[in-house]
């Protein structure tokens, strides 16, 4: 399994640099994988984007539809790629600590 190097942490990650055991996954976590991603710092509104895909994951183990995102959000998914600009399922998942989604290119 790859390693991902940030900061002088170690990750455990996939071939495409998702986290490999999400339940290692906390703030911290995030704030790194989106700095290593071009994030310099995440807002109120990437926070309730990462909640949202992070409650998924807890109660279904499965990130959520896009769609669920922009509706509990009110977040545009123009928006969303202005924030996470790898996109939701490569960017937002990624930084929320899931493992690559299924459907994901």
């Amino acid at each position: 399994m790859p390693t991902l190097e940030i900061e002088g942490k170690a990750f455990s990650v996939d071939g495409d640099g998702f986290l490999s055991t999400p339940e290692l996954w906390n703030e911290d976590v995030a704030r790194l994988f989106a700095k290593y991603d071009g994030i310099e710092a995440l807002s109120e509104r990437h926070w309730s984007i990462i909640k949202i895909i992070r409650r998924n994951w807890e109660e279904k183990a499965m990130a959520p539809m896009i769609r669920t995102i922009c509706q509990e959000t009110g977040i545009k998914l123009r928006e969303i790629y202005e924030l996470f600009p790898l996109g939701p399922a490569r960017g937002a998942c990624k930084v929320a600590g899931l493992p690559k989604p299924d459907g994901c290119v």
